[in-house]
């Protein structure tokens, strides 16, 4: 049940946050979602 819960819990790292805020807020002004995807695979995932 603990390792359920520990996938369900936010990311402590601000810097990811707000990284997926940025990708929300292009989402959100009509950015389209593939062009979303192929921006985060040529900027990595680290």
């Amino acid at each position: 049940m603990e390792r359920m819960m520990r996938a369900f819990r936010r990311s402590g790292d601000p810097e990811k946050q707000k990284g997926a805020i940025g990708y929300v807020l292009a989402w959100l002004l009509g950015v389209p979602i593939p062009i979303l995807i192929i921006v985060a695979l040529l900027r990595g995932c680290s």
